[in-house]
């Protein structure tokens, strides 16, 4: 793959001032004030930010080629998903760590061949944090899951084109994982 790198033209603003308006245990919601000050112009304004921890999913391929999927059910859109593992990367701990960690507890399977794919910013628009993507080959199941309290997840192994196809149906629409299977297309150069 012929790699270039991408040359930003448009100038960076400044954080002139930044309050913690609320906190949660996930999250916290940030006013900044932000400044532009380039080429004779000026402008500023009150922008609001979600602080997050930075995040992993974790595209799980067993030694047949079967993709270990996660159905949970999701309180923001009040309906169950279908999704890869995934979660919070815990202070301390590597995005790295993190993903051999939530494959484990969301799912039992391990893997000793891990892939970074990169990461993604999930809506950089309003949020300060990263996806980190990585791909698990040669995953095997070992124990039981070990969710978190409010966790209830359900393991489905399947293959990964019929992964992929749920991805183009909208079966699977949940924005990250969306984002994952599309680096996995581009990793095994499957985009062409």
């Amino acid at each position: 793959m012929n790699k270039k790198s991408f040359q930003f033209t448009i100038e960076p603003w400044s954080v002139e001032h930044e309050n913690k308006e609320y906190q949660t245990p996930i999250f916290n919601l940030l006013q900044r004030k932000m400044v532009l000050e380039a080429a004779g112009e000026y402008n500023e304004g009150d922008f609001y930010v979600l602080e997050a921890p930075e995040w992993v999913n974790v595209i799980p391929v067993t030694t047949d080629q079967q993709v270990v999927l996660v159905e949970q059910y999701r309180y923001g859109i009040e309906q169950p998903t279908l999704e890869i593992p995934g979660g919070l990367v815990d202070p301390g701990e590597t995005p790295g760590e993190t993903a051999k960690r939530e494959l484990v507890e969301e799912t039992g399977y391990r893997s000793d061949s891990w892939s970074s794919l990169g990461k993604v910013s999930a809506n950089p628009a309003m949020m300060n944090n990263f996806s980190h993507v990585f791909l698990a080959e040669g995953c095997r199941y070992e124990k039981k899951q070990n969710t978190d309290q409010h966790e209830r997840i359900h393991v489905h192994l399947l293959p990964i084109d019929t992964f992929l196809d749920y991805v183009a149906d909208g079966t699977i629409h949940h924005s990250i994982v969306v984002a994952a299977a599309a680096k996995y297309l581009l990793y095994k150069g499957r985009y062409s």
